[in-house]
């Protein structure tokens, strides 16, 4: 029977949607934004915007892929030492939990007892968890990750890419601007809150990096028309 995903299993997956649904927002809005700058010709800012939500894709999908399977390495890495480590010294690694507790102002007395539960439970998530910082059970599939960055680049591309191509053309490059800011709004929102830091400076910081990327290449376009 397949085991099914954790909870923080399926919020890394997610994460890796929000993520690669907000590059496909900047980065294709940043070109087609840009050639818009270059050229009135519709034809050819569709033809650039699929030709980067195209490339864009493969990239994001085989980099998540790449990445997760380079984290999924170095936790096995980790979990191979600390397997020779608790055949090695035991008693060290129990010392070594009961100190993080202690250390995180639990009593000593209850440290001792929490260690000990938990080490005879299973030792080798007890002491990787609290050495290394991360669930053992819990590995992110390098497949989940890149498929779910191959489906949600584009699907994030195609706002800026229907904006600016469908818009009337004198106002095509600021329904895309205020188009975009909405959705970079949206994924910033939801990064942060998965994150659980600020809503605000995440929702800021998204839509400044998006206006300043699509100001920067309407120039550059502006300066070949």
């Amino acid at each position: 029977m397949k085991k099914k995903m954790t909870l923080a299993q399926r919020v890394n997956i997610l994460r890796a949607s929000v993520m690669g649904a907000n590059d496909g927002i900047l980065s294709v809005a940043g070109i087609v934004v840009g050639v818009a700058g270059a050229t009135t010709n519709s034809y050819s800012i569709l033809i650039s915007g699929l030709a980067g939500m195209l490339a864009g894709t493969i990239s994001m999908a085989m980099g998540e892929y790449v990445s997760v399977n380079t984290q999924k390495d170095a936790q096995k890495m980790a979990i191979s030492h600390q397997r020779a480590a608790l055949k090695a010294d035991y008693d060290g690694q129990v010392a070594m939990v009961t100190k993080k507790y202690v250390d995180q102002g639990i009593s000593t007395p209850l440290a001792q007892q929490a260690t000990q539960e938990m080490m005879q439970e299973d030792a080798l998530v007890t002491t990787v968890r609290e050495r290394y910082g991360f669930n053992p059970s819990q590995f992110i599939s390098p497949y989940a990750a890149g498929i779910a960055s191959m489906i949600s680049f584009p699907t994030g591309s195609i706002l800026p890419l229907v904006s600016i191509t469908f818009f009337p053309p004198q106002v095509k490059i600021l329904a895309t601007i205020i188009a975009v800011a909405i959705a970079l709004s949206i994924t910033g929102f939801v990064a942060a809150k998965l994150g659980n830091s600020d809503w605000r400076h995440g929702v800021v910081r998204n839509v400044i990096s998006g206006l300043l990327t699509m100001l920067v290449t309407y120039f550059i376009g502006h300066l070949f028309a």
